[in-house]
């Protein structure tokens, strides 16, 4: 290797290169259907152009009335339904039959809950009388117009897409979603299905990581696996690189006789950085070749998780201006935990409530990298801060949920 790039760097300098790089190559915009928008990217500031509610309403079913009930009850003078406003008017001690979300007569300053009413003779009764403006929805208490609403860079979540219909836009702004490559290298790998020879697995990463990328939103292609041979590993980069946005392998990004893929990239591409100082996942890899960005994981499934959840997703949100940060959870130490080592580290857990109702984590101390059965019953990433260190039983700590939402 002859090109200089960073090395051993700790793990946020690794995050702020993947966001300088990302933003540097940030996808278009395209229009969407609101039927397809959930979970993409906003790609512009939605403004409103029309008060919520955008007229006068009912809140609940029942009459609206016009003034203190009299005597003998409010007379009643017609009936409006949600739909088609009937242009109706109520004068002093009169009310109208009305529906939750019908206009307001003119005149009407209360709705009266049907349930609290009783007809007699043409007239209604209120048992109890209702406040004076109760019930009802004013124009433009929701949004004004004029108001943002939704800002460029926020994730469309079913409530924000409910809140573009209301608004009446069939479409919105949003970035294209990433195309993916994945590839998996090593002579020892077997499709699941496939019978063993001595020596050989099953490829398990390929799975993990379409499942992880398709819980993105995303649809990824897999590549038949690779064999170490830097030839045929250089020329489907290649190919992949002129025709997806980003490329992710498996494997091969270590320091091993048959680790080739840092090499490879520094001859045909480039190299942002390799090995970040993190556990599991110190030898991850991260460059780009022809038109991708090229984001190298290690080999032992473990690895591919915690590097994709800490830093792939990292990658896919840069590219797409996602400005809202992932959920992290903070929750106590259900059991105490330790490590030697000064790197930054992702240990397994699984969340559950206290009897307080606090929420706690239970360290998972299957720390193996090739653990995958352990990481498989675990539902976060519990962050251990760089340093070596202890954590007592209580002491509360930071956790990456595993699943994609947030």
């Amino acid at each position: 290797m002859n090109q200089t790039f960073p090395t051993r760097i700790g793990f946020d300098q690794a995050l702020a290169i993947v966001a300088r790089e990302s933003a540097e190559r940030r996808l278009a915009p395209e229009e969407i259907p609101l039927q397809r928008a959930a979970g993409r990217v906003l790609a512009g500031d939605v403004v409103a152009g029309t008060p919520l509610p955008n007229f006068d309403n009912a809140a609940m079913d029942g009459f609206a009335v016009r003034g203190p009930m009299p005597p003998d009850g409010w007379r009643l003078a017609g009936e409006q339904f949600a739909g088609v406003d009937q242009g109706l008017s109520l004068g002093p001690g009169e009310a109208c039959r009305i529906t939750t979300g019908a206009p307001l007569p003119a005149g009407c300053d209360t709705v009266l809950v049907k349930e609290n009413a009783r007809e007699q003779q043409g007239r209604v009764l209120a048992d109890p009388q209702p406040a004076p403006g109760a019930n009802i929805r004013r124009a433009g208490e929701d949004v004004r117009p004029g108001q943002r609403l939704l800002a460029a860079g926020q994730v469309l979540t079913p409530a924000r897409i409910g809140l573009a219909a209301a608004l009446g836009l069939p479409t919105l702004p949003a970035a294209r979603r990433p195309t993916v490559a994945v590839f998996t290298t090593g002579d020892e790998l077997q499709p699941p299905g496939q019978a063993l020879a001595p020596g050989e697995i099953h490829d398990s990463n390929r799975a993990l990581l379409q499942a992880l990328l398709q819980a993105e939103g995303l649809e990824p292609v897999a590549w038949p696996i690779l064999p170490d041979d830097p030839a045929r590993i250089v020329s489907a980069l290649r190919d992949a690189a002129f025709s997806f946005d980003v490329v992710i392998t498996c494997g091969g990004v270590s320091a091993g006789e048959k680790d080739h893929l840092p090499a490879l990239l520094c001859e045909h591409g480039e190299l942002f950085f390799w090995k970040v100082r993190m556990k599991p996942g110190m030898p991850l890899l991260f460059g780009a070749l022809g038109g991708a960005l090229v984001l190298g994981l290690p080999g032992n499934p473990v690895s591919v998780l915690a590097t994709f959840l800490t830093v792939g997703r990292e990658l896919l949100d840069g590219l797409q201006g996602r400005a809202e940060p992932r959920r992290r959870w903070r929750a106590r130490l259900a059991a105490p935990v330790a490590k030697r080592h000064e790197r930054l580290e992702f240990m397994r857990g699984r969340l559950r409530v206290g009897d307080g109702g606090q929420l706690e984590v239970e360290p998972d101390l299957a720390t193996g990298s090739h653990r995958l059965a352990a990481a498989a019953n675990n539902d976060v990433l519990l962050v251990l801060p760089e340093g070596a260190g202890q954590w007592a039983e209580g002491d509360v700590l930071d956790c990456i949920p595993c699943a994609p939402a947030g």
